[in-house]
């Protein structure tokens, strides 16, 4: 009996070390749910900004306003800022807290559990979520800049960062994979209902986040 459980162990070893080989396990459930507050920090303060009434945002007023300082209207200009800067700004602060907290977490993971945090299915992971999320980012550009069609960036970030997501599963955990399915559809719904973009922004960046982030710590972490 005790040589069975001796090799029992063994195998429970050896799949933990290859899974460990494969995938990147270092990442941390309060990851996602610091990812999340910030996230959806971003979109209250966006809120304000507009002084949106239930995230209600009329994009067509936005593109002109961005465009043409004759067509001044204060209640989506302030703090010196035009919307599509503001945007551009208040998205790019949140990425990079939102990154920052996610490195925090997982390299504290790692640490305490032994870890080689930068090993090879990081470096994997990390490739094969920025190259969508790389493609998304110059797409959104062109079609801001080049096209001007403002409204469909909010889609195209939600659903280009989902399949970053889903490509990027294979090498962690395979919840992220739902995650990711989550963003894209989430994204497609979102281009029927373009007045309320910072709302499917709030759902998908900040509580989706936050309820993955939940499930993964009570799994995984704890």
């Amino acid at each position: 009996m005790n040589q069975q459980n001796e090799h029992l162990e063994t195998l429970v070893e050896i799949r933990s070390l290859m899974e460990r080989s494969s995938k990147f396990l270092s990442l941390s459930g309060l990851s996602g749910i610091a990812a999340g507050t910030i996230a959806l920090i971003g979109v209250i303060v966006a809120h304000i900004y507009f002084e949106m009434e239930f995230f209600r945002l009329n994009m067509d007023d936005v593109r002109m306003v961005s465009e043409d300082d004759s067509a001044f209207r204060s209640t989506y200009i302030k703090w010196g800022l035009k919307p599509i800067p503001f945007l551009m700004l208040d998205g790019a602060i949140v990425l990079v807290l939102a990154l920052g907290s996610g490195f925090y977490y997982s390299l504290r993971k790692a640490k305490k559990r032994g870890y080689s945090f930068w090993d090879n299915p990081a470096k994997r992971l990390l490739i094969n979520i920025s190259i969508p999320l790389v493609t998304g980012g110059l797409f959104a550009l062109i079609l801001m800049f080049q096209y001007d069609l403002v409204e469909l960036i909010p889609s195209v970030t939600l659903i280009f960062y989902g399949l970053a997501l889903v490509n990027g599963s294979k090498y962690t955990l395979d919840e992220l994979r739902t995650l990711g399915l989550s963003e894209i559809v989430l994204g497609l719904v979102s281009t029927w209902f373009q007045s309320y973009v910072l709302l499917f922004w709030a759902i998908g960046f900040g509580v989706l986040h936050i309820i993955y982030g939940v499930l993964m710590h009570i799994k995984y972490d704890r």
